[in-house]
């Protein structure tokens, strides 16, 4: 049962190799990612928040 533990955390530690700091998740990344491109990450907020209106709209002319 050691051996396989041992194995798991050299594989670990030879997919990161700078001081065996874990990984940043990638909820982490994304966030950090946001924060750096402010613009684009506002355009596709209003892309989504009017495709998302526009079909709305639709649906509800198309059911009335």
């Amino acid at each position: 049962m050691s051996e396989i533990t041992t194995e798991t955390e050299n594989k670990e530690e030879a997919q990161n190799p700078e001081n065996n700091q874990p990984q940043d998740s990638f909820v982490k990344l994304a966030m950090r990612n946001m924060v750096r491109k402010k613009g684009v990450s506002l355009k596709h907020l209003f892309l989504t928040v009017s495709g998302l209106l526009a079909f709305l709209i639709g649906i509800s002319y198309l059911t009335r």
